[in-house]
């Protein structure tokens, strides 16, 4: 190997590849899904639209700003812009049960809205087959029904279909100053 130089090693390894002439698994055996952020509060399982959450950070260090409702943790710099962060749990009325060690905040971009809303714990990106079917929300859901879709149960999980986008959309969110 020593004697070939970078380019003729890279070309006898392509060689070598195409040699071995493997093939990739036919498209009629995969099954369609469709991807979303898993995550929790309120002692409940949910999951929201990958195209509505631009990204997931642990929780930054915020300053406090006075005048605002007890939900509103205060902006960070994240990247050079100001992130306002929302309690989400404490937006629906309830403490927040998880250590900030554990708490992760979904990043929402949507037009000149920019914003993390926390939550108590991110289970990451989880795949779902396409043919699972949304329940109706049960009653222990009803805080959060005006943002929720239904409910889908998989490998037996329920998972409640949050929407971040009809969250930001509220005027009760929006409102986050203290009267």
């Amino acid at each position: 190997m020593s004697s070939l130089s970078a380019f003729e090693y890279l070309l006898k390894l392509d060689q070598t590849a195409k040699a071995a002439n493997l093939e990739l698994p036919a498209n009629e055996n995969l099954k369609d899904s469709w991807s979303v952020i898993g995550f929790s509060m309120m002692k409940q399982r949910f999951i929201a639209p990958m195209e509505e959450v631009v990204e997931m950070l642990e929780e930054p260090k915020a300053t406090k700003l006075p005048g605002v409702q007890p939900w509103v943790k205060g902006v960070a710099n994240f990247r050079g812009r100001l992130l306002p962060l929302f309690d989400l749990q404490a937006f629906f009325g309830e403490k927040s049960a998880s250590s900030t060690k554990v708490r992760r905040v979904l990043v929402l971009e949507l037009g000149d809205l920019y914003a993390g809303i926390i939550v108590n714990e991110v289970y990451g990106m989880l795949h779902f087959p396409d043919e699972l079917e949304q329940q109706p929300l049960p009653e222990d859901y009803s805080q959060i029904k005006a943002y929720s879709k239904g409910l889908i149960s998989h490998d037996g999980v329920d998972w409640a279909l949050f929407s971040p986008h009809a969250l930001v959309r509220d005027p009760r969110f929006f409102n986050a100053a203290t009267s």
